[in-house]
């Protein structure tokens, strides 16, 4: 079992690491921007791929304890609020997913319906807490953003159940550069990738690639061959930012200063223990509450906890860091919420 589990992480189940990269030609770098290398892989914004060695990933898996699976209660959501938002509005789905309603529009992030995230039906990391919400619940779907392609952000079961159920009239899903080809080998068609700083406009929504630091593998032979990237949501005069997957890193000064009036940000703040081994790909909860400062975010709300174990850190440990975090740097609480699964949080009370 243990080395079946082994092989497991090195496929990129768990979370953790990625290769070096190939030297590269001055002539052949400045053809291209600066994250795609000649090998058709990608790297971050510093120059460099995320850097563990199959030994670290080794090390830290082999005597490794598990922390205790904690079931924490599920709101269902009222599905008259689901149904006719009277404002705009953000439900929690668990880890990264989140159902966005906003001016009419209904927008999923990272759906993960799914009993494991996991290539295998038996094995692999086990959902703790069950969905509040199942697919054929949720309303008609505009639009779905994929960060990466780490398997607790892109379930293949979860997008084509999505996609089946809407096939007159299916979303359009947005992917980084590079998995296009993997959904259409799942049946879905209405796929658009964009690489980092591209833009797609769709039935009066904008959304926006934009780069943050980590890594992609779903396969021995694919280690960043697609790309990883927060999204940025424009849906009139609202704003919203989903980090996906993230190390703390300057591109979120960046984004702040290039994207201003960021009205809701949904930042990870779980899945970061053992710091030697996760601080390149995953923040910590003090990193997250520096990365909601560099946004200029009006609002955040604390995600990728609470649903897997994923790292080492205890399940409820990631928002009582957040919440000392916050106090430390002199932020209201309410400012930088966690949500429980199922909840509903309203943003605004606006004419919608």
């Amino acid at each position: 079992m243990r080395s079946i589990l082994l092989l497991l992480a090195s496929m990129g189940v768990a979370a953790g690491c990625a290769a070096l990269l190939n030297n590269d030609t001055e002539e052949a770098h400045m053809s291209r921007p600066a994250h795609h290398m000649a090998d058709g892989t990608f790297v971050n914004t510093d120059g460099k791929a995320i850097s563990k060695s199959f030994t670290d990933l080794l090390r830290w898996r082999w005597n490794r304890a598990e922390p205790d699976a904690q079931h924490f209660d599920v709101i269902k959501p009222d599905p008259d609020l689901i149904s006719k938002p009277a404002v705009t509005q953000i439900t929690w789905l668990g880890h990264s997913a989140f159902l966005l309603q906003v001016k009419g529009k209904n927008i999923l992030t990272d759906p993960h319906f799914s009993k494991r995230a996991s290539p295998l039906s038996f094995l692999g990391p086990e959902r703790i807490v069950e969905p509040p919400m199942m697919i054929e619940e949720l309303p008609h779907i505009d639009a779905v953003v994929i960060s990466h392609n780490h398997y607790d952000h892109l379930d293949e079961e979860s997008l084509t159940d999505i996609y089946l159920r809407q096939q007159g009239t299916p979303p359009v899903f947005l992917v980084p550069l590079g998995l296009k080809e993997e959904l259409l080998s799942y049946g879905i068609e209405q796929v658009v990738e964009l690489d980092w700083w591209e833009s797609y406009e769709y039935d009066g929504v904008v959304l926006t690639a934009l780069p943050v630091k980590h890594w992609s593998q779903r396969t021995f032979f694919d280690r960043n061959k697609s790309l990883w990237a927060g999204w940025l949501v424009d849906v009139e005069d609202f704003r919203f930012f989903h980090t996906g997957d993230s190390g703390y890193s300057d591109d979120f000064r960046k984004i702040g200063e290039g994207y201003p009036g960021i009205d809701l940000a949904t930042i990870p703040i779980g899945a970061y223990d053992p710091r030697w081994f996760m601080k390149d790909a995953h923040m910590s909860p003090e990193e997250a509450v520096q990365t909601f400062i560099d946004l200029k975010a009006e609002k955040a709300i604390g995600m990728h906890w609470g649903t897997f174990i994923l790292t080492d850190e205890e399940m409820d440990e990631p928002p009582i860091r957040l919440a000392d975090a916050l106090q430390e740097m002199g932020i209201e609480a309410s400012n930088f919420p966690v949500m429980g699964h199922g909840e509903i949080y309203q943003i605004s009370s606006a004419d919608e």
